[in-house]
């Protein structure tokens, strides 16, 4: 089986994510810390401009967006099952809830300046270089950032909903076993949780502390730390692997060079050539001096796809 390669840093929220999923799954994975404000040559030559983190690499096949990391890693190891049957429609649902609102609220609280302050204790450049390169990510996005009023009614109220629904007792929000719904809420909340300060919120949430703590007990899997440079040979000593055909959009044929872009934040293009795209995902084939050639995956939701020079 190819190597799973995580690229993530600690404190990154959405390989959080990834991270406890791995755990659910009792993966072995290999392990590149990535900067955490760009400039990001070693992922740029992966991705050709995404930005975003964590990316998940196999071999020559690069995966971009939790949405779709997630789906991978869940074909690869299908138990526990993130989209059982019982859940089918309501945990994807709940998960982009998450991934979106939930942590469009968590974040101001997460970057208060009380909270930065002591983050970034004694480092002031780097708070300055870090706030500038999440204003820079945040250039153009649709969606503007909740104020921190705001976002502090919008993630207690949250969390009040959540404290009911968990005082039935089961250990997941869908039962005994954990969904993509349990990963996807999971990580907003340990991204305040584990902030100076922001963490008091959770005081008087037993139930929300008592199910962060069990997917927490999940772990991390088993982690092996390989350099980037390391990740890059990988991708150019292997072969691309695709399990796909075809274009599921009727002005797109496989060949055409296409741009691909996030529609709600960190809108930097991918410029390649269409290889498929079906109802999941889109891929795109490129090639890179360092990286060789390499196929970048993207979910088809919330991506902007089109013809290169539209």
């Amino acid at each position: 089986m190819t190597d799973i390669i995580l690229h993530h840093y600690p404190m990154s929220p959405f390989a959080e994510k990834i991270r406890t999923i791995l755990g659910a799954k009792q993966l072995a994975w290999k392990s590149v810390i990535i900067p955490r404000i760009m400039p990001k040559p070693d992922v740029v030559a992966l991705t050709g401009g995404y930005r975003k983190t964590p990316i998940l690499q196999m071999g020559a096949n690069i995966i971009c967006d939790t949405a779709l990391i997630a789906r991978k890693l869940n074909a690869l190891a299908p138990m526990p099952d993130l989209y059982p049957a019982h859940a089918a429609m309501s945990a994807p649902a709940i998960a982009a809830w998450a991934d979106s609102l939930l942590f469009n609220s968590a974040v101001p609280l997460a970057f208060t300046p009380e909270v930065l302050a002591q983050t970034f204790a004694g480092r002031e450049a780097e708070m300055q270089a870090f706030v500038a390169d999440r204003v820079a990510m945040r250039k153009d996005a649709p969606m503007p950032r909740v104020s921190a009023h705001d976002a502090r009614n919008n993630f207690i109220l949250w969390l009040g909903k959540l404290e009911r629904e968990l005082a039935i007792g089961s250990t997941y929000l869908f039962g005994n076993s954990p969904t993509i719904a349990d990963f996807s809420v999971y990580h907003p909340l340990w991204f305040v949780a584990t902030k100076p300060l922001a963490g008091e919120l959770f005081k008087d949430y037993p139930n929300v502390r008592r199910w962060m703590a069990g997917v927490k007990a999940l772990g991390h899997g088993n982690s092996t730390e390989i350099s980037s440079t390391e990740a890059l040979a990988i991708a150019k000593d292997t072969k691309i692997k695709l399990d796909g055909e075809g274009s599921a959009l009727p002005d797109l044929e496989p060949g055409d060079t296409i741009v691909v872009a996030p529609t709600d934040y960190g809108i930097d293009p991918v410029q390649g050539r269409l290889v498929y795209c079906n109802d999941v995902e889109v891929v795109l084939a490129r090639e890179d001096e360092r990286a060789g050639k390499v196929a970048v995956h993207f979910p088809r939701l919330n991506y902007s796809i089109k013809k290169a020079g539209l």
